[in-house]
């Protein structure tokens, strides 16, 4: 049997692809517009793991969806018939519920993009990952309610996929997080529901075979990890503080600890607070319920003046991971989480190295993608491996049968 072949569009730092590596495809190419983010595909699955195969015809560097359509329109369509999957989501900033949801962003427009690769490549199978709010309605302004999710699958069906959809909490496959995501799987050749069922039956099996419960909360992520284990100057930001690694406690964490050499943590870098930061989350850690998103109108203390915060359960999955640093506290130490915590509770393996400044902020968050963004955009590697197996296994037996 010929090995299966992806492509990952709007692949952001690679958690998509990392999942459908481990679950044994082999990606072609990934198409990726910003420079930092695709510094950390190309670090992590180009240079270190040698993934992608990567066509002579296009260059192996952060390119533009659109530019890539009308620059190599023929080379795109010369790959009908030879991809098994294309898998990736436009950008979700203009569909979130976390953000302001914005429908003239103009990130929205992608999603024809989208449509257009699709027309182009023709894939056999297609797999589309949006945060929830892609399935809610926009007015336009003449009042005219608006589905992007309908959109997509229209879209699909006129070009002869079966189309199937789902909104997934990432907490019942593994992921320590509340993470709710819109799944649509298509394929013009293989039935979607079946696709979603082998998820859904493939899951314990799959969890336990690596070691790792079927539920897990912050500390099963983070709990290694901690400031208390102690500290070392940052390898690669002068005057801060990385953290080390302590013992380990649950077998998730032992799952994303595998093969890591040394005992400092990438990416694990403490943000320098003030004083008063470190009094705003101690008072926050002793007043404010845990795991519940708060604002400065609750009154749980007068020196809160972000938009909404939460302090983290270690008993619970942390709320859903976003590109702002800022909005989530650790459940015992007075500070934000590192990249790594983030990380973690996306469920990328430690080493996995995020490449590019730490953050942003202003005007400038549209256009850069620091480290807490890529994490935050990121589809957890853990399901996207959970996806790639079960299409595959649908392949497999497919091919099988009309072998036999």
């Amino acid at each position: 049997m010929r090995k299966l072949m992806y492509i990952d569009i709007f692949a952001g730092c690679g958690g998509l692809s990392l999942g459908l590596q481990n679950a044994g495809w082999t990606g072609l190419f990934a198409v990726e517009k910003n420079k930092d983010a695709f510094s950390t595909l190309e670090y992590n699955l180009i240079k270190n793991r040698g993934h992608f195969e990567w066509p002579d015809w296009i260059e192996e560097k952060e390119i533009d969806i659109n530019e890539l359509l009308k620059e190599k329109k023929q080379n795109l369509e010369s790959l009908q018939g030879e991809i098994d999957l294309l898998a990736g989501g436009p950008p979700c900033q203009g569909f979130s519920m976390a953000g302001k949801r914005d429908k003239n962003d103009a990130r929205n427009k992608l999603v024809k993009a989208y449509i257009k690769f699709v027309k182009t490549v023709k894939p056999a199978t297609i797999v589309f990952e949006n945060v929830n709010g892609f399935t809610m309605t926009f007015k336009d302004k003449n009042g005219k309610e608006k589905k992007y999710s309908n959109y997509v699958v229209n879209a699909l069906k006129r070009q002869g996929y079966k189309v199937e959809s789902r909104i997934i909490d990432m907490t019942e496959y593994g992921i320590p997080q509340k993470r709710k995501r819109f799944i649509l799987i298509a394929s013009q050749k293989y039935n979607p529901k079946d696709i979603f069922s082998r998820i859904q039956n493939n899951r314990d099996d799959f969890l336990l075979s690596r070691g790792i419960a079927i539920t897990n909360n912050v500390k099963d992520a983070i709990g290694d990890i901690e400031k208390k284990n102690g500290v070392v100057d940052s390898p690669d930001s002068f005057n801060f503080k990385a953290g080390v690694y302590g013992a380990i406690q649950s077998g998730y964490q032992a799952y994303l600890r595998r093969g890591v050499q040394g005992n400092v943590v990438d990416s694990h870098r403490f943000v320098n607070h003030t004083d008063r930061i470190v009094k705003l989350h101690k008072e926050l850690q002793q007043k404010a319920p845990k795991g519940k998103r708060i604002t400065p109108s609750d009154n749980y203390s007068n020196l809160l003046k972000r938009r909404g915060v939460t302090v983290l359960s270690d008993t619970m999955p942390a709320p859903t991971i976003t590109s702002i640093p800022d909005e989530l506290i650790h459940y015992d130490e007075p500070r934000i989480l590192t990249v790594r915590e983030h990380a973690r509770i996306q469920s990328f393996p430690d080493w996995y190295k995020f490449k590019g400044k730490y953050t942003s902020g202003g005007k400038r968050r549209k256009q850069e993608v620091p480290r807490y963004t890529q994490v935050g955009n990121a589809v957890p590697p853990l399901f996207a491996e959970q996806i790639g197996e079960a299409i595959k296994e649908v392949i497999e037996n497919e091919r099988k049968k009309i072998i036999i």
